[in-house]
């Protein structure tokens, strides 16, 4: 079901027009971002704002109908970061281009989203220099 434009503004707007997930902005993108259902409506996720969140391409598709991922570390399954009940800062870290999971849901979103990708690196060295990385309170 698609998701309706005044609805998919509001979330834009939200998010202040950044993937939830990695940070990008989405000015300066060609594509137009997703509007993920974070709980997927496969699995009784509903279009509210309490379930959605803006997604560049890149890690709406990498996310897909996904909600866990393995823990690289701790080769548990765990669940992905949920833009409306986690805090980004306790979960990711910046190192230079580079996104670091620092706990269990961290590190599975960053490995199961591919989100230190070639692409990623590229595009933040460019968002860099156009002073939009890293995203505005993201440390």
């Amino acid at each position: 079901m698609a998701v309706p434009a005044s609805l998919r503004k509001r979330v834009a707007r939200r998010a202040k027009n950044r993937c939830e997930y990695c940070g990008l902005s989405q000015i300066g993108q060609a594509a137009t971002f997703h509007v993920d259902h974070v709980v997927p409506q496969v699995a009784g996720g509903e279009s509210s704002m309490d379930n959605l969140a803006l997604a560049c391409i890149h890690c709406s598709l990498r996310k897909g109908a996904r909600q866990n991922a393995r823990d690289p570390q701790s080769g548990r399954t765990t669940r992905l970061f949920h833009p409306r009940e986690d805090s980004w800062n306790h979960h990711f870290r910046w190192l230079a281009f580079r996104l670091n999971g620092i706990t269990a849901i961290g590190r599975a979103t960053v490995e199961a989203l591919n989100l230190n990708s070639a692409e990623h690196q590229i595009i933040r060295t460019f968002e860099r220099r156009l002073r939009r990385h890293p995203p505005p309170g993201h440390l």
